[in-house]
């Protein structure tokens, strides 16, 4: 019986790639059994020396994102003893010396100086690997280019099934947040990717035609994402929210603006098309692949943004039409055929 283990790193923040570890490793055996093969499936948890998050695998974690392609060969010798495929899904693990299976969310790190660096040996490890998948076609392509990837699988993120016709907030709750009247809902991250700055030079725009209108920003606080919107009027700070209150802010909200000059796949605009709200989203990376015609799509300007989202908030008889193709679009974006993609992936590699 061949074994394949995925194996993901703690963390007490989870974003978006978290759920997508989560969605694809709780269905991995299923998905497997449909190809008519039989698998031993293990999951592992990897934690730093000194966490308390809950795991099963300790390591020296920055020390090995900045150790030599050599040192974490050995490691990784050990850590994925017994398999026949092992899948890491993130970046900072080691490679498997088996059939070593990487993903490829972006490639953020190479990107952008303000975020997080890339793990020194990682590019070498994805060239070696026996696949890397990819989220988007957009992210494939950078691969190649800017990592020189050969032949990396593309197989895209699902979507929630909670955010599908998903229920509106109560009002009661909409008015604990501070939003007890239509709102532009942005979550996410605040680096300077997420393009926060010319949402926030957009905003007195938009509020000079729809004055009624809030902004709703939510995700872990930030100081610039601060900076940016402090003493605008209709502006609410939301901060993290609990994660089963996502799907319900999405509903409730007017439109949701994703501005970002870069993304590897952009999963907050189908999450509004399965909600049934209409998106506005920059013309930019990954964007106009995901959302694939039922988007208002903008530059990434103050001008264009402002405008994007007066459009979308108009009450347009078009917006109907863009909001059920969205949905439908959206419903092919499940993460039972993102398993079943990288299950294909799995049987092929070992």
């Amino acid at each position: 019986m061949p074994q394949l283990s995925i194996t993901t790193i703690a963390t007490d923040t989870p974003m978006g790639a978290q759920a997508y570890q989560r969605q694809v490793t709780s269905r991995a055996a299923e998905a497997l059994a449909a190809t008519g093969e039989v698998w031993s499936v293990h999951e592992h948890t990897v934690r730093s020396l000194r966490s308390s998050l809950p795991g099963d695998r300790r390591l020296p974690l920055g020390r090995l994102a900045r150790a030599s392609a050599s040192t974490r060969a050995a490691v990784g010798r050990l850590l994925y003893r017994g398999d026949d495929v092992s899948h890491r899904m993130t970046l900072e693990l080691p490679p498997s010396p088996h059939a070593d299976v990487a993903t490829l969310h972006d490639v953020v790190a190479w990107r952008f100086p303000d975020e997080s660096g890339p793990v020194a040996a990682a590019a070498e490890e994805l060239r070696r690997s026996a696949a890397v998948i990819c989220v988007s076609a957009f992210t494939a392509a950078e691969a190649q280019e800017l990592l020189g990837i050969k032949d990396p699988h593309v197989v895209p993120n699902g979507v929630d099934p909670r955010y599908f016709d998903a229920a509106p907030l109560a009002p009661a709750l909409l008015q604990g947040l501070g939003l007890d009247g239509p709102y532009v809902l942005h979550a996410g991250g605040a680096a300077r990717r997420k393009n926060l700055r010319a949402l926030a030079e957009a905003w007195p725009l938009i509020r000079r035609e729809r004055p009624g209108l809030r902004l709703a920003l939510a995700g872990p606080e930030h100081p610039e994402r601060t900076a940016l919107f402090d003493g605008q009027p209709g502006v609410h700070l939301l901060g993290r929210l609990p994660d089963e209150l996502m799907p319900g802010l999405v509903a409730a909200s007017a439109v949701v603006a994703v501005p970002s000059l870069y993304e590897g796949f952009g999963l907050p605009v189908l999450e509004a098309m399965a909600a049934n709200v209409p998106v506005v989203a920059a013309n930019t990376s990954s964007l106009p692949e995901v959302a694939s015609g039922h988007a208002i799509l903008t530059e990434p300007d103050a001008a264009a943004i402002a405008a994007g989202i007066i459009d979308a908030t108009s009450g347009d008889s078009a917006l109907s039409g863009l909001v059920t193709g969205g949905r439908a679009h959206a419903a092919q974006y499940t993460w039972e055929r993102s398993a079943a993609g990288h299950a294909r992936i799995w049987n092929a590699v070992r």
